[in-house]
């Protein structure tokens, strides 16, 4: 009988240690907190859509990637995955990664989310709902919070000021946005040209705002990037997201502050060589 103790108690004990290693791991700080925010309003088709989210995972599934996912001194990251376009979704909540067998299992579970459905371009709404729902349900301490913000329009919601304000707040609690806009065609041309009307406001004019022409990648550097070593990494197009995003999860989660290189790089610079042939 006293055999019969001494075995359940070592069991007991053996099981009980597992359960506080085990939470002792769920609690312990990791190197990055990386929101991933994507846009899904009326622009985003259901190709395009797919693109975003194959790129998503792809980049996960890169070896450069996983060796700074599982590289850094506590070896793994927290995740987050959010929709955005009138409203916003977190459609993968916080998910820590920590092994390969992690990071193969959520780029599996990012190819097959759904789409949120969406038609207006909600910048400022979707920066709200992360200062407001994102950050502080982040479940463990993070040496550095990122959020990666990529979008093919400007805010037609709450404009200029409030999205800018907004960005401010967040950055205010430690968090760096960085940028990924899409540019579809000539990222010199003006922006959706015409009206707009978001929920419940009138009609009005986008491509002017005090006199200045809207273009994409200088409305993402005045309006949404900030934070410490915020930075902004353009797509040519949809079909050049899964390159600048695999850029732009190895530059964030190993905080390398390098310039990033590679084919979609150099076809950028060459595209703006071509634009600016006066420059040196």
């Amino acid at each position: 009988m006293r055999a019969v103790f001494r075995y359940l108690f070592s069991a007991l004990a053996i099981f009980s240690s597992g359960r506080v290693l085990a939470q002792a791991a769920a609690d312990a700080p990791v190197d990055v907190a990386l929101i991933v925010s994507i846009d899904v309003s009326g622009s985003v088709n259901a190709q395009r859509y797919q693109l975003q989210m194959d790129g998503v995972a792809g980049a996960l599934e890169d070896a450069a990637v996983d060796a700074a996912i599982l590289g850094g001194p506590h070896r793994s990251i927290m995740f987050a995955l959010v929709e955005w376009s009138e409203g916003a979704k977190t459609v993968v909540p916080w998910t820590r990664l920590a092994s390969q067998a992690d990071i193969s299992a959520l780029a599996a579970r990012v190819r097959r989310t759904p789409r949120t459905p969406g038609e207006f371009t909600c910048v400022a709404h979707m920066m709200a709902y992360v200062h407001d729902l994102v950050v502080p349900t982040l479940p463990v301490a993070a040496s550095r919070v990122v959020m990666d913000v990529s979008g093919d329009g400007i805010d037609n919601c709450d404009g200029d000021d409030a999205t800018a304000a907004l960005r401010d707040e967040l950055v205010a609690t430690g968090l760096t946005i960085n940028g990924l806009p899409i540019n579809e065609g000539d990222p010199n041309e003006p922006l959706r040209a015409g009206a707009f009307r978001a929920p419940g406001r009138p009609f009005e004019n986008r491509m002017r705002i005090a006199g200045v022409i809207q273009t994409l990648e200088p409305w993402y550097r005045n309006y949404v990037i900030g934070g410490d070593a915020a930075f902004l990494l353009p797509a040519h197009g949809y079909g050049d997201f899964s390159e600048a995003i695999r850029q732009k999860f190895t530059m964030e989660i190993s905080a390398i502050p390098r310039r990033p290189t590679g084919p979609a790089i150099r076809r950028r610079e060459s595209a703006n060589n071509r634009a600016a042939p006066g420059r040196s």
